[in-house]
C-alpha cells in the first residue's frame, strides 16, 4: 500500500478543523480503503483511496470525491464466458462511444448499450449523464437530455457504497462544482433536492463557499432545512445548511440562506421539539418575528457550530438576528474574543450575560468561565470591561450578603519619626534582601513582632542576610 504524501492535500478541505473525539479502528481504514480499489478495479490502494474512505469515516471532512469515469479492465475478463464477456466489450464500448460526444454515434452507442439506452448503468453504477455531469462536459449533457436520458435516475448498483446509492446526475454536478451543467440539468427538470432523505445537494458548495451554486440551487426551490443524514454512527451529526455555513466560516452563504422564503411546515414542531425547547425566559431578547420556530432552531444550531470552530463574527451576526446565547457558545465566544483582543465583543458578550437563562447554567461556568474572567480582569485595562466582570461575579456568587473583612490593624506602639525611616546613619542593623539593603532598628522590631524579643535582639549581627 503507497503511503499518503504529506503535500497531497484535497481541496476545499478545512484548514483548522476540529480534532475528532473518536477515530475509528485502523482496520476498518483498510477495509473500506480496499473497497475503493476493488471498486475501480485496481490491484493497487492509492492516496485518493484512502482520502474516499476519509470522507466516510470522519465527519466533516471535506474531500473531494474522485473523478468517476468507465474505465475496462481486461483481467475481468478472463473470468467470465464468452457471452458475458461480449456483453460486457458492447456495454464498455457503448459508453465509451457517448463519451466522446459525437452526436453522429448517439444512435449507434444506444444500440450497444441494450434496452435501456442512454439509461444505462454500469457496474459502477453511473449513467452516462452521471459520467458527463461529473466531467462537466455541458455539450454531452445536453446531448443526452435531447436523446431522452432520465434526470433523476439514482446509483442504486449494489457495488455502490449504500450511502452514495441516491445520487443522481445534478449531485454529480454540484459535487464537482460544474455550475453550467447543474443549471442545465435543473431547467431541464431535474429534481433539486435529487436524493435528498439521505444527503443535500446544497452541503458541497456550502462548505466549500460556492455562492453562485448555492443561489442556482436555492433559485430552483431547495430546502435549506433539510438534514445531512449519515446513519446511525456516533461519529456523525445531523447538519443542516445553516449549520455548513457557520463551521465554515461563510457569512455571505448564511445570508443567502436566510433569504430563501420560509415554508409554512417550518412552523409545525413535534411534541418532541417543543418540550425540548423549554419555556422562554421573559427577559430572553425577543426573537426577529421573520423567523419560524425551526430556523430559529437551525440558526441555534448554526451559532453553536461558529462558535465551536472559532468564527466570532459570525456567532455575533447570528446573536443579532435575535438568536439567543446558551451558556458553551457565550464561553466559547468570549475566550475567542480575548484571543482576538477584541475589547468591544467582549464588553458585548459580559452585558449580555444576563440574557442566558440559569438552567443553562452547567459545571463548565465552574471549570472554564470563572477562572477565564479572572484572567481578564487581571489584564484587561479598559475600566468598562472590569465593571462589566465585576457586574457577572455579582451575578454569579448569588444574593448572599457577603461575610465582613476584619480590618487590619496597622498601628505600632512605637512610632518613627520620618526621619528614622530606612535611614542608614541612624539603625543599627541592615536587611540585606536580593543584594538590596534595608536599614532598621532592634527596637522598633521588638515591638512591632513578638518573634524577636530582648535577648535575640542582642545578639543579632548588624547585617542579616535574607
Amino acid at each position: 500500500m503507497r503511503k499518503v504524501r504529506r503535500n497531497e492535500t484535497p481541496e476545499g478541505c478545512i484548514l483548522h478543523p476540529k480534532p475528532f473525539l473518536l477515530l475509528p479502528p485502523l482496520m476498518e481504514w483498510i477495509r473500506v480503503a480496499v473497497v475503493h480499489a476493488e471498486h475501480r478495479r485496481s490491484l493497487l490502494v492509492d492516496s485518493d483511496d484512502v482520502r474516499q474512505a476519509a470522507r466516510q469515516l470522519l465527519p466533516g471532512l471535506d474531500c473531494e470525491p474522485r473523478q468517476l469515469r468507465p474505465e475496462c479492465c481486461f483481467q475481468l475478463f478472463k473470468c467470465l464466458d464468452a457471452e458475458a464477456a461480449s456483453d460486457k466489450f458492447q456495454l464498455d464500448l457503448g459508453f465509451r462511444m457517448l463519451s466522446c460526444g459525437r452526436a453522429d454515434l448517439l444512435h449507434h452507442a444506444a444500440r450497444l448499450l441494450g434496452a435501456e439506452g442512454v439509461n444505462t448503468i454500469d457496474d459502477q453504477g453511473m449513467s452516462p449523464l452521471m459520467y458527463a455531469s461529473a466531467a462537466g462536459d455541458e455539450a454531452l449533457v445536453q446531448m443526452l437530455i435531447e436523446a431522452g436520458a432520465h434526470l433523476d435516475i439514482s446509483a442504486r448498483h449494489p457495488s455502490v457504497y449504500p450511502g452514495s446509492r441516491h445520487w443522481v446526475a445534478l449531485t454529480f454536478a454540484v459535487l464537482h462544482s460544474h455550475l453550467s451543467v447543474a443549471q442545465l440539468l435543473l431547467e431541464a427538470g431535474a429534481d433539486v433536492e435529487g436524493g435528498a432523505l439521505l444527503d443535500s445537494q446544497e452541503k458541497h458548495p456550502i462548505f466549500s463557499g460556492y455562492y453562485d451554486m448555492v443561489s442556482l440551487l436555492l433559485a430552483h426551490g431547495a430546502d435549506p432545512l433539510i438534514k445531512v443524514h449519515h446513519g446511525n454512527s456516533p461519529l456523525y451529526e445531523d447538519m443542516n445548511c445553516f449549520s455548513y455555513a457557520a463551521a465554515h466560516g461563510h457569512r455571505n452563504i448564511l445570508r443567502r440562506l436566510l433569504q430563501q422564503p420560509q415554508h409554512r411546515k417550518e412552523d409545525i414542531l413535534s411534541l418532541e421539539e417543543i418540550l425540548a425547547e423549554g419555556p422562554l425566559a421573559p427577559d430572553s431578547p425577543s426573537i426577529i418575528p421573520s423567523l419560524c420556530k425551526n430556523r430559529m432552531k437551525a440558526l441555534q444550531q448554526a451559532a453553536y457550530y461558529s462558535a465551536e470552530h472559532g468564527y466570532l463574527d459570525v456567532t455575533m451576526e447570528l446573536r443579532d438576528m435575535g438568536v439567543p446565547w446558551r451558556l458553551h457558545i457565550w464561553l466559547e465566544s468570549l475566550l475567542r474574543a480575548q484571543q482576538l483582543c477584541r475589547d468591544d465583543v467582549i464588553i458585548s458578550l459580559l452585558t449580555e450575560f444576563t440574557s442566558i437563562r440559569t438552567e443553562d447554567y452547567s459545571p463548565g461556568l465552574l471549570s472554564t468561565g470563572i477562572p477565564l474572567m479572572f484572567s481578564m480582569l487581571e489584564t484587561t485595562k479598559v475600566q468598562l470591561s472590569t465593571s462589566r466582570l465585576a457586574t457577572v461575579f455579582s451575578l454569579c456568587y448569588g444574593s448572599s450578603p457577603v461575610p465582613p473583612v476584619p480590618p487590619l490593624d496597622v498601628t505600632l506602639s512605637t512610632q518613627l519619626d520620618i526621619h528614622f525611616l530606612n535611614n542608614k546613619e541612624m539603625s543599627d542593623v541592615t536587611f540585606m534582601v536580593d543584594g538590596r539593603p534595608f536599614f532598621a532598628h532592634r527596637v522598633l522590631l521588638m515591638s512591632a513582632s513578638d518573634r524577636y524579643h530582648l535577648s535575640s535582639l542582642t545578639d543579632m549581627p548588624v547585617i542579616i542576610n535574607l
